[in-house]
């Protein structure tokens, strides 16, 4: 059998709140076999957008105001299964590129990418691969090495009666976020977050936030 034919035009989406960024990107990947079809400056435009356009690629920047990239994938990933999402931010933490994978992003750029580097990423995502710098790839097999062996709930089972969402809630109190960035990365508000922490806190029977980090990461 053979493979599909790629289609004449790849077409792009871009979601970030700089204008000057965005015609740079727009230069860089504009090509015979790419094109972008939309922009959008916030995740709230984005989520109206992109479920019309459906594009091939959708490239998203972290920082944006309002519901940040990160929260934009989660929206979107299960609502576009045929688009490649594709992480393009300054931000190279840890805590954003788990997340940005863990939702179903299916790469991770840093602004600091030649426009060849970028053009070569957007068709490799494109045609499955995994758009990603080599020391970001191994920083992620790392963390998701060190997820997968920490103890298993069973060992606490006070953390198997988390919710979904307070399990989320701990995972990033864990990570050193504080209250507003858990609120950022979660899109929810801080009082919010509070509410999680509270319950986590009294589910655990845990005395304070660092000790309930401590147990979610099986220290003691």
């Amino acid at each position: 059998m053979t493979e599909p034919l790629r289609p004449r035009h790849l077409r792009v989406m871009l979601v970030d709140d700089h204008a000057l960024l965005r015609a740079a990107v727009r230069q860089a990947i504009t090509a015979p076999d790419v094109e972008i079809v939309a922009e959008a400056a916030t995740a709230e435009e984005a989520l109206q957008l992109a479920p019309q356009i459906r594009p091939d690629v959708l490239l998203v920047d972290i920082d944006l105001p309002g519901m940040d990239g990160v929260g934009l994938v989660r929206e979107l990933a299960p609502r576009l299964p045929d688009t490649r999402i594709v992480m393009l931010t300054v931000s190279s933490t840890d805590r954003h590129l788990l997340d940005a994978m863990r939702y179903g992003a299916r790469g991770y750029l840093t602004k600091d990418l030649s426009p060849e580097a970028l053009l070569r990423a957007v068709r490799s995502a494109y045609d499955g691969e995994l758009a990603m710098p080599r020391r970001l790839a191994a920083r992620l097999v790392q963390r998701l090495v060190e997820t997968s062996s920490r103890p298993a709930a069973s060992a606490d089972p006070a953390l198997a009666t988390l919710t979904t969402r307070e399990e989320e809630v701990l995972r990033l109190l864990a990570d050193g976020l504080t209250d507003r960035e858990i609120a950022g990365s979660l899109t929810v508000s801080p009082r919010t977050v509070e509410t999680h922490v509270s319950s986590v806190l009294h589910k655990l029977g845990a005395r304070n936030r660092a000790e309930a980090a401590r147990r979610f990461r099986g220290v003691g």
